[in-house]
C-alpha cells in the first residue's frame, strides 16, 4: 500500500510538472482536430482549429464558392483557448516588417502570418470566435486574403462590371460611388463581378479580376436611390462603417459573374453640376494611383507593384457625372469603342 501511494505521489507530481512547464504557456502544441476545406476567390484553403463555431463561420464567409484554381490549400491554423475575457475584442492591430505581418487585438487574441512561406497561426478566446460578425471581419478573412494576396492576387480597391464580355474597373476614393453605379449598372442588364474591391489574378497572361460577386455592399443612403433596399437591415461592417449587405440571390434580375478581363479603367468624378462625360488620361495613370494605395511593406509591395504594371496599357479614363443613369450611357458608349 505504502509503495502505492508513493507510486501515485510520484505520477501525480509528474503530472504537476508538466502542466507547470513554462513552454505550456506558448500553446505551442495546441490539438486540432476539426478541418474545413473552403475556396475564398476560387482558391483552395484548409482551415484547421478546435473550435466547430470556426467552421462555421468560415462556411458563411467563403461556402458560396465551389471553382477551384490550383492545387495546394493555403492551411490557416486557429486555435481557440477557454477563459479569458467575456468582452468582445477591439479591433486588431495591424504590423508588417518586411514579410512578415501580425494582427493583434490583446493578450489572447493574435495572428502571425509569414507572407512568404504562407504559414501562419491565430489564437483567440471564445468571445471572440462567438462574435461571429468581429472574427469573420477581424481575424478570419483578413488572415485568409492576407495570405491569398501574398501568394496569388493583388487586391485593387474598384467595383467591376461588364458588358458584352468587357470588364470595365470604377476606381475612386471612399464615397465617389463605385458601389452605387456597380449595382445601377447591373440593374441595367451589366454583368456584375463587384462592389469596392477587385483581385487581379497575378500570374494571369492578361489582366483579368476576381470579385465577390456573391453579394453587394452599399452604404445607408443607398436606400433612397434603390427601393428594393428598403427592406434589408443596416449593420457594421470591417472598418466599422454602416453597410447594407445583400447576397446576388436577393436582389432582383442580376447577373454575376466570379470574374473579368479588364478592357478599361475608370476613376470617378462626381458632383452635382458635372455633365456626364469621359475623359481618357494619361497611359500608366492607374498603375501609378494603384501602386499609391498599396497596403503592403516590404518585399509583398516590390511584388506588387511590379504586377500592377500590367494594367499600364489598358486604357483609363476620368468619368465625370451626376447621375446614374447619365453614367452608365456613357460606360454603354464607352464599350462600344474599346
Amino acid at each position: 500500500m505504502a509503495r502505492a501511494l508513493v507510486g501515485n505521489a510520484a505520477l501525480l507530481g509528474a503530472a504537476k510538472d508538466k502542466l507547470s512547464r513554462p513552454q505550456d504557456e506558448l500553446l505551442y502544441d495546441m490539438d486540432l482536430p476539426l478541418r474545413g476545406a473552403f475556396y475564398p476567390l476560387g482558391f483552395p484553403v484548409e482551415i484547421i482549429t478546435n473550435d466547430p463555431n470556426v467552421l462555421q463561420a468560415a462556411r458563411e464567409s467563403f461556402g458560396h464558392r465551389r471553382l477551384c484554381r490550383g492545387n495546394t490549400p493555403l492551411q490557416i491554423r486557429i486555435g481557440v483557448s477557454e477563459g479569458g475575457s467575456s468582452s468582445v475584442p477591439p479591433e486588431p492591430t495591424r504590423r508588417e516588417f518586411n514579410h512578415l505581418y501580425s494582427l493583434l487585438a490583446d493578450k489572447d487574441n493574435h495572428a502571425v502570418l509569414d507572407l512568404r512561406t504562407c504559414e501562419s497561426f491565430v489564437w483567440l478566446s471564445k468571445a471572440a470566435v462567438n462574435n461571429k460578425l468581429y472574427f469573420r471581419y477581424n481575424f478570419l478573412e483578413k488572415v485568409v486574403y492576407l495570405l491569398l494576396g501574398a501568394s496569388a492576387v493583388t487586391d485593387i480597391h474598384a467595383a467591376c462590371v461588364a458588358k458584352n464580355g468587357k470588364g470595365i474597373l470604377l476606381c475612386g476614393e471612399s464615397g465617389a460611388g463605385k458601389s452605387t453605379l456597380a449595382y445601377a449598372c447591373a440593374r441595367d442588364g451589366w454583368t456584375y463581378t463587384s462592389d469596392d474591391t477587385s483581385y487581379l489574378i497575378n500570374d494571369h497572361a492578361i489582366p483579368r479580376v476576381i470579385g465577390h460577386s456573391h453579394r453587394v455592399r452599399f452604404r445607408p443612403e443607398a436606400k433612397a436611390l434603390f427601393s428594393e433596399l428598403a427592406r434589408l437591415e443596416v449593420t457594421p461592417r470591417m472598418e466599422g462603417k454602416p453597410s447594407i449587405e445583400a447576397t446576388v440571390s436577393q436582389l432582383p434580375h442580376l447577373d454575376a459573374a466570379c470574374e473579368a478581363n479588364v478592357h478599361a479603367i475608370l476613376y470617378l468624378n462626381r458632383h452635382p453640376d458635372a455633365k456626364a462625360r469621359i475623359v481618357p488620361l494619361p497611359e500608366g495613370t492607374a498603375t501609378k494611383r494603384m501602386q499609391e494605395e498599396l497596403f503592403s511593406a516590404g518585399e509583398i509591395r516590390k511584388k506588387h507593384k511590379k504586377i500592377l504594371e500590367k494594367l499600364s496599357s489598358v486604357p483609363t479614363y476620368e468619368l465625370e457625372y451626376c447621375g446614374l443613369d447619365d453614367a452608365i450611357e456613357q460606360l454603354a458608349v464607352l464599350v462600344e469603342r474599346i
